[in-house]
């Protein structure tokens, strides 16, 4: 038996990289990657740590979208009509189809611009300053449809 066979050994007795929920909750305490380690990387797109804010937006644009999705059955049993020509075909198909689909399209969309926060937009801006837009869109939508909710009911 060599060296490298003792070393191969004893690694196989320990393995770091095995996933358990001690790994999760080590990770989000101590994540090491908050920053660029060097001055000339200034192109880092992946960190372990996400700054508060962006959960924040995250999961307001989700609770948004929940509320969006509830009133807009309400408003459409009051006999409004839905603008969106996309969302329209998907009511057609159903409230489950309707509520399914729009949860997994904003959930896989915020996942997206969440994992890009710190990637540069067409070299301009950041692509966590959208998540900030679709939170203050998702804002100004329950706001008009809850007036006009209030109208109906």
């Amino acid at each position: 038996m060599d060296v490298t066979d003792a070393v191969d050994d004893k690694r196989d007795e320990v393995n770091r990289r095995r996933f358990t929920w001690r790994t999760v909750l080590f990770g989000f305490l101590r994540s090491r990657r908050r920053d660029i380690r060097r001055r000339d990387e200034d192109d880092v797109v992946f960190l372990d740590w996400h700054h508060p804010w962006l959960f924040f937006l995250a999961v307001g644009t989700m609770l948004l979208s929940c509320i969006d999705a509830i009133m807009t059955l309400k408003l459409l049993d009051a006999g409004m009509i839905e603008a969106n020509p996309f969302m329209a075909v998907l009511l057609g198909h159903g409230t489950a189809a309707f509520t399914a689909s729009k949860m997994i399209l904003t959930g896989t969309s915020i996942l997206i611009l969440v994992f890009l926060a710190k990637a540069r937009f067409l070299n301009r801006f950041r692509t966590g300053l959208l998540l900030t837009i679709f939170f203050s869109f998702y804002c100004c939508l329950v706001c008009y449809e809850f007036i006009h909710l209030l109208k109906v009911l």
